[in-house]
């Protein structure tokens, strides 16, 4: 197997993995507010936060910028609480995103430029150095990217059948899957090294 797809297989795995559970539900909570007829809203939503992560990943490949790995481990969930948080206090009628969507983008591109520098951490342990992943960063987001469109598909069909075949309430859906992960994140949070 070819370097370039054995690290886009890698970048795949590391955000299918269960044990890091963090990026399904930052995901997630990103998307829960969606349906699947805004599928173009998500591409774009999905779009912001890849560029943020790109930047930062590469920043931190080429050791242009240092950062402090048990910080990360902390910020990480509570990029997940903020976002679950405040879905849980959205109006009904924004649900439908009519209004300005900017912040919405621009907090993608910030909290995703958070996950690139964990994600860069992960690329360093396999290759040793920060330097030696520069070859190996194409193929790895590429992996990462992939692997969250194939979360937010899932997600999006799951929302979906509840929503509209099962005939969920679409607050009770944001209300309670929100809270589930704002909780989660509140638990790694706790645990994580920084403290």
């Amino acid at each position: 197997m070819s370097q370039f797809f054995l690290y886009y297989k890698l970048g795949i795995r590391y955000i299918l993995d269960i044990y890091n559970v963090e990026y399904i539900l930052f995901l997630i909570s990103l998307l829960v507010v969606f349906t699947i007829k805004d599928w173009k809203r998500v591409i774009v939503l999905l779009v912001f936060f890849m560029c943020g992560y790109t930047l930062t990943m590469a920043l931190a490949s080429y050791e242009v910028i240092k950062y402090n790995y048990g910080l990360i481990q902390f910020l990480l969930p509570l990029t997940i609480f903020f976002t679950s948080f405040t879905n849980i206090f959205k109006k009904k009628d924004n649900f439908r995103y009519k209004g300005d969507m900017r912040k919405n983008y621009v907090l993608a591109a910030i909290f995703g430029a958070i996950h690139g520098f964990s994600y860069s951490a992960y690329l360093e342990g396999i290759n040793g150095t920060a330097l030696s992943q520069g070859s190996h960063l194409f193929p790895f987001n590429l992996g990462i990217g992939t692997g969250q469109i194939l979360v937010s598909l899932t997600f999006l069909l799951v929302a979906f059948l509840f929503i509209s075949i099962i005939g969920i309430n679409r607050r009770d859906w944001v209300m309670v899957i929100s809270s589930g992960i704002a909780g989660v994140a509140l638990t790694l949070m706790f645990k994580s090294r920084f403290w």
